[in-house]
């Protein structure tokens, strides 16, 4: 059986590591194993639950990523590959390291460890610390992304390296990738699409932490498209550090005033998804104590482990695609037909959907954009050019 997984996210300064660790803290005293990761490079979980990765309390582990073990195990031949290359090209052993350092290899790791994690077995619910917004949301296009290029790339680029390999060989006197190579870039190909399934499927889900503000709430919203053009769920919004309003003075009485009228428009945004409440506390809450307490304020009688009571933002029928697209205006979102596929572009995100046989049959008899849904409507007939 599959863990239930919460991942947390949100803009830069906001709580979030703080909110996802209260919730792991209160999952393990409910009785459940519960697994903690971050995908975030700062490590932060650790200083927020004050203490080093392992078995921190009863049924709680916290995991904190080895990149340079993970990248070895993961992708070695490739690392391998790309340092003799370079070798071969006169740089030294030590230049060849830098450089074979992949960029984003420590955000990926994580993705492709939480997938071994899920697979063991041994946790009821896992709890993900993500990056700030814009590397989370690069993060979660990345498998399926990378799935449109390799599936296209690595069948022809086996043929074709057989055909170049003497040739580059003898002329050019460097190496050329071999199928352990190759048969890499395929392993973490498919871990990523793996771990794509397990984070887009029944048991996942995405909490938004945002801050009062303005600029927090603007940027939140934007999430919430971008995540559901991605496929995936997002089943609550945390608002954290809300003054209380009893006993304000003149000068909190201000922020208390500003903070309900950004609430107000928080919960209109993103109705109907419970918006939790999280009190501005008198003393940064650090440890096991801390947290669970904060995190029973935060949840209250709602059960934060049940499975998301959100359908899947993509849904085909016969003669429909729907795609969830929260908060999105007509202007941003745009539609276009390439054979089988439907590239979907909301703001500055581009989704690039595969169709089924039956729709890829048929040809686009219109679409709408109405009450936060994109609704594509397919009629029979070939495909549009």
């Amino acid at each position: 059986m599959e863990p239930r997984v919460l991942l947390f996210t949100g803009k830069g300064g906001v709580g979030k590591t703080t909110v996802a660790a209260a919730t792991a803290t209160l999952a393990a005293r409910r009785g459940l194993k519960t697994l903690v990761i971050s995908t975030d490079t700062a490590h932060s979980l650790a200083d927020a639950l004050a203490t080093e990765p392992g078995e921190i309390a009863p049924g709680l582990h916290l995991h904190q990523v080895d990149t340079q073990k993970s990248l070895e195990e993961h992708w070695g031949e490739l690392q391998d590959y790309a340092r003799g290359l370079l070798g071969e090209l006169g740089l030294d052993q030590i230049t060849a390291e830098e450089i074979t350092v992949l960029p984003g290899a420590e955000e990926v790791i994580a993705l492709l460890e939480l997938r071994e994690h899920a697979r063991s077995g041994s946790w009821d619910v896992i709890v993900v610390d993500c990056a700030p917004t814009a590397e989370t949301l690069r993060l979660l296009a990345l498998p399926e992304a990378l799935d449109w290029h390799v599936s296209r790339l690595l069948p022809a680029g086996r043929r074709f390296l057989k055909v170049i390999s003497p040739f580059v060989r003898g002329v050019a006197h460097v190496s050329t990738p071999g199928d352990d190579v190759v048969g890499a870039a395929e392993r973490m190909h498919r871990g990523l699409m793996e771990i794509r399934e397990l984070l887009t499927g029944p048991g996942a889900s995405v909490r938004l932490v945002l801050t009062p503000e303005a600029v927090v709430l603007a940027e939140a919203r934007r999430t919430l498209t971008s995540l559901n053009l991605y496929g995936y769920r997002v089943d609550a919004v945390v608002a954290n550090r809300v003054f209380p309003g009893a006993d304000a003075d003149a000068w909190r009485a201000q922020w208390v005033k500003a903070q309900e009228r950004l609430l107000a428009e928080a919960e209109e945004s993103f109705a109907p998804l419970p918006v939790h409440v999280v009190p501005y506390l008198p003393a940064e809450p650090v440890g096991a104590g801390a947290l669970a307490a904060l995190a029973e304020q935060l949840y209250g009688e709602a059960d934060p482990f049940a499975p998301p009571a959100v359908e899947p933002p993509l849904t085909l029928t016969a003669g429909e695609l729907r795609l969830a697209l929260p908060g999105a205006t007509k202007g941003e979102v745009d539609l276009a037909r390439k054979r089988d596929e439907l590239i979907v572009t909301a703001g500055p995100y581009r989704r690039i959907i595969a169709l089924p046989a039956a729709l890829a049959r048929r040809k686009i008899a219109g679409a709408t954009l109405e009450d936060g849904f994109l609704k594509v409507r397919f009629v029979s007939g070939g495909p549009d050019d």
